[in-house]
């Protein structure tokens, strides 16, 4: 593991594995969390608060197989709260299950609202006091790195200041590393936010014990932290706040999901603070991979990136009029607040009747480098599109679809295989049976025919299944292929079941995305022509990487 190098100006620490883990539909098994952990390591985020060995013994078997990773960046946190009342912290079962995870740091929580502690908690406001600063001392004897989150802390502070600021003070007096301010209901504003985060730098140069005074902004680290949710739409903005009114240290999710509506999301707030704050807080180089690692943890998380999700989502850089893809063409910066690159993402130019010339020839260009907007082919691309559009197709969603129309009209498009003929059946049996599709499809390549069946939850999944078993006769790489996401829409609901549809696809490879479209009256025969699409898509692709290897 290397150590902390002077670049880093604001340290991250991710929970994903821990508040993360504690959203609706999120589960992490064992072998996830360890993937997990090495993708945010690759990150290059200083901690990873990785769970709670206390709760739960799935918690206590990551830590003892994490403890085998050779880690290059990250330093792996137990999470736990205070001792409980009327126990000492060494004889508490929760606070020692922090040690038996044998991490370098531990995250201590405390109550700092005193509604809490009176109504939740049930004890007297000295004996909070006396639960946060004892199990911090007791931490630090034993030699571990402590993290406090002042739990509340914001809400607390505009009940009863006085006392939040007087948990503060006992968790720093009893040697805490870190103060972790946290907005637990994720209700405040970035002005209270701001205005709390300065309420504790006044107190932090006067406490005791081996706590030092913060750093101004810009130094290399902070005691002080920011954890914050988003239960008003404002955990990214808060974060912000609270480290222009200083904080030093920023707890999140990659993606943002977590409790309720959510955590800070890093993979926003860290390109903010790297590229807007000019606050450095991954290791040189690292911040061009968030969009590839943070797709990643999606996949192993089992959720979609939102797509409007800012900095890494499909349509951060994606543009569809046509005065923006002109002014995107001319100076990026006049409709493009950062260059795509420098968060490893890509720009779009989404092909509609309201993209014009420039962004059909910008993207022929990838397969043509001679294609202007005056070319001829780029004319009947923009005639073809709107003619398309009108029938119901879109490609604004279906960037594969569009590149294989583009090659077709450059004469550069040879198909793969021919589809002979294909059967799809669904089954509904009645009783405990549970309802499923068979399908089987025969397929020509190169002079050869094959035939291949499968069975599937659906009509398009066995027929997904069926087509590319037929087809890894021949190409042994579709293996890796699966639909990642798949949509219908009804085209024209007047016509009702007689009503066009067009069906959306997003398949994967495991390295990358791709999606295809098709319509027809038939839901099957639609999803066909976009599964075709799909794998041709990806053949090409394979085809042209090798070719560019070769040179």
């Amino acid at each position: 593991m290397s150590n902390e190098t002077p670049r880093i100006a604001v340290e991250i620490l991710d929970t994903t594995l821990r508040d993360g883990a504690q959203g609706e539909g999120i589960t992490f098994s064992v072998q996830d969390k360890l993937a997990v952990v090495l993708a945010l390591d690759k990150l290059g985020v200083t901690w990873i608060e990785a769970g709670n060995p206390g709760s739960n013994p799935k918690d206590m078997e990551f830590f003892r197989l994490a403890a085998d990773l050779r880690l290059e960046n990250a330093r792996l946190c137990a999470f736990g709260s205070t001792r409980k009342k009327g126990i000492r912290a060494g004889a508490d079962p929760q606070v020692l299950s922090l040690l038996e995870a044998n991490t370098e740091a531990v995250v201590i929580f405390g109550k700092s609202w005193d509604l809490h502690v009176t109504e939740i908690l049930r004890v007297s406001l000295e004996e909070n006091l006396a639960m946060i600063a004892e199990t911090v001392a007791f931490l630090k004897e034993q030699g571990r790195l402590v993290l406090y989150d002042a739990e509340h802390f914001f809400d607390g502070r505009l009940a009863n200041e006085a006392y939040a600021l007087a948990t503060v003070k006992a968790a720093l007096e009893a040697g805490a590393d870190r103060i972790v301010l946290c907005d637990t209901n994720g209700g405040s504003f970035p002005d209270t936010i701001a205005e709390g985060v300065t309420a504790v730098r006044a107190l932090v140069p006067a406490a005791g014990g081996n706590t030092a005074a913060i750093p101004e902004a810009g130094a290399p680290y902070s005691i002080l932290g920011i954890h914050a949710h988003n239960d008003a739409d404002m955990a990214s903005a808060n974060t912000v706040a609270a480290v222009k009114a200083g904080c030093r240290h920023v707890q999140g999710t990659l993606l943002g999901f977590g409790e309720r509506c959510g955590n800070t999301s890093l993979a926003v707030v860290i390109p903010s603070m790297e590229l807007k704050l000019g606050l450095p807080c991954l290791p040189e180089g690292r911040l061009e991979h968030i969009s590839e690692l943070s797709w990643k943890v999606a996949e192993i998380a089992n959720i979609a990136v939102p797509d409007n999700m800012p900095y890494i989502g499909a349509h951060a850089f994606s543009h569809k009029a046509g005065m923006h893809a002109d002014g995107i063409l001319k100076i990026s910066r006049s409709f493009e607040h950062v260059a795509p690159a420098l968060v490893g993402n890509d720009r779009h130019f989404l092909m509609s009747e309201m993209g014009g010339r420039s962004a059909i020839a910008e993207r022929a260009k990838k397969i043509d480098p001679s294609i202007t907007k005056d070319h001829p082919v780029t004319a009947t691309l923009a005639a073809k599109l709107k003619n398309m559009e009108a029938e119901g197709w879109q490609f604004e969603g279906a960037d594969a679809s569009f590149e294989l129309l583009v090659r077709r009209e450059l004469g550069r498009y040879q198909p793969f295989f021919r589809i002979e003929a294909y059967r799809v059946v669904s089954e509904h049996p009645t009783g405990e049976t549970i309802a499923c599709s068979h399908a089987w499809a025969k397929v020509w390549v190169d002079g050869q025919y094959e035939i291949a069946a499968a069975e599937g939850d659906g009509p398009v999944n066995a027929l997904d299944g069926a087509l590319r078993r037929a087809l890894q006769h021949f190409y042994p790489e579709l293996e890796q292929v699966r639909l990642s996401d798949y949509k219908v829409r009804v085209i024209d609901g007047n016509a009702a079941t007689a009503a066009k549809v067009r069906v959306l696809i997003e398949s994967t490879d495991g390295r990358s995305r791709w999606s295809t479209v098709g319509v027809s009256e038939d839901i099957i025969d639609a999803s066909r022509a976009a599964l075709v699409d799909s794998i041709e898509y990806k053949l090409i692709g394979d085809i042209e990487r090798r070719f560019k290897a070769y040179l």
